[in-house]
């Protein structure tokens, strides 16, 4: 298939195929708009079962970050890259592993500042301290001064269920919430770590048995099935691992009346924005909510002043809070689907006639 023709390409702007025989590196990385400055967006190592799904992924995913930035107020374009291959074997081979992550740095290199990589899933500040080596374009590294950007993506993650729950449950607390937490990485334990400290009731599910063991006897969560976890008989579901689990059978045996999580792309095809409004859920787009990372990272990089002041996007990340309730609020005002409100008003901040593209 061509990817002119693939059903995820959104006019794209660059999507480059990176090979490197020494090392084993098979990449891709997506640039989506460059409408508003640069792009910026993580690098995923996954095992993926084919080229074509690594390739869906990261049209998907570039496009998202496109959105994110522009809902978030940055100066930022949309990126994304994909590394196909078993992350967790390559970590038994670390010469191999640095000549990998090292030439993923020279094809960032080679785009001259067109895209910025940073952490993922399946990527880590070490690994992109590797890639660093190659190329200056990368943030949320250790030698900066953010480091790890995942607890600040928790933050706004849980800054927007507040709001969610606000809106649809008027509630200004979380106090006695039952939250089911699924997936448990940086992103979901920070999440927890929150909503305990809110006094919120955690549900939680992961494949890895130790990490939910930790937080059954951190905060004496509830251990959820894995498989079932997205309908549990809770008040807000977190979906904080992989995307598409907003599905036709997922949504229909939902139970909980929100859903505000971390996970990229939780909606399997864009209808099942309208299928969640029609059940009566609120959906609190993933992208939005999200954005905590990417608003760090942006003001690390020097694109929202001339040095990083972290009171200053912390206050930026709060803001995710009111964006969520004018986008829920627009939502029900026209009839729509909160995932439609989200991309109409993020299309209005990088689609408006006329405007020049970045250099």
């Amino acid at each position: 298939m061509s990817v002119f023709a693939h059903p995820e390409f959104d006019n794209h702007e660059r999507v480059v195929f990176v090979r490197d025989a020494e090392s084993g590196l098979k990449a891709i990385v997506a640039v989506h708009d460059t409408s508003l400055g640069p792009a910026l967006g993580g690098c995923r190592f996954w095992t993926y079962a084919s080229d074509d799904e690594a390739l869906t992924d990261v049209l998907r995913l570039s496009r998202g970050m496109t959105y994110k930035s522009a809902l978030a107020g940055l100066p930022l374009g949309g990126g994304k890259s994909v590394v196909i291959g078993d992350a967790r074997a390559l970590r038994a081979e670390p010469a191999r592993a640095e000549a990998l992550f090292r030439a993923l740095g020279r094809a960032v290199e080679q785009l001259g500042g067109l895209y910025t990589a940073a952490e993922d899933v399946g990527t880590s500040v070490a690994d992109l301290e590797l890639v660093g080596r190659e190329t200056r374009h990368v943030a949320g590294v250790a030698r900066g001064q953010v480091g790890d950007p995942s607890p600040y993506t928790a933050y706004g993650v849980f800054r927007g269920l507040q709001a969610a729950v606000r809106h649809k449950l008027g509630r200004s607390d979380l106090e006695g919430l039952r939250v089911a937490v699924q997936g448990l990485g940086h992103v979901g334990q920070g999440l927890c770590e929150h909503l305990a400290e809110a006094g919120a009731k955690l549900i939680v599910a992961d494949l890895d048995g130790e990490r939910v063991a930790a937080l059954v006897e951190r905060f004496g969560a509830e251990a959820g099935d894995p498989a079932a976890i997205l309908a549990a008989d809770c008040d807000v579901v977190a979906p904080c691992a992989l995307g598409a689990v907003l599905n036709d059978d997922s949504i229909a045996a939902l139970r909980a009346p929100v859903v505000a999580g971390a996970a990229n792309n939780q909606l399997a095809e864009p209808r099942h924005g309208e299928l969640l409004r029609r059940k009566g859920v609120l959906y609190a787009p993933d992208y939005l909510v999200n954005a905590g990372g990417i608003i760090v990272i942006a003001y690390e990089a020097g694109r929202r002043g001339p040095r990083f002041e972290r009171a200053q996007a912390m206050a930026h990340i709060d803001r995710i809070h009111d964006t969520a309730l004018e986008i829920f609020a627009r939502a029900e005002r026209e009839g729509i689907a909160t995932s439609l409100a989200a991309d109409r008003l993020a299309e209005e901040r990088f689609r408006r006639p006329g405007r020049a593209r970045a250099a």
